[in-house]
């Protein structure tokens, strides 16, 4: 399973867990299959949203997805449930 790195413009950094009701969450916003839209369309914003998704799912109150919630980012990054750093 994936895991995004959110760093937000205050400095926190938080590593979510990609979870399967994300995915579902994302599938059902976007009609489109999870894996294959990133495969396909690779677009940034659908990375926010997932960022977006994830903290909000998380309990973290989090700006209404749009731009004043992306205004609050700073980077939005994949890791890989094998990475070494954890």
């Amino acid at each position: 399973m994936a895991k995004l790195k959110i760093t937000r413009v205050g400095g926190e950094t938080v590593t979510l867990a990609v979870s399967p009701a994300v995915e579902f969450a994302f599938e059902s916003k976007y009609n489109d299959g999870f894996h294959k839209r990133f495969r396909l369309e690779e677009r940034q914003t659908d990375m926010y949203w997932l960022a977006w998704e994830c903290l909000r799912s998380n309990g973290q109150t989090v700006p209404e997805f749009g731009l004043a919630f992306i205004q609050t980012l700073v980077s939005v990054t994949v890791e890989d449930d094998d990475s070494p750093n954890e």
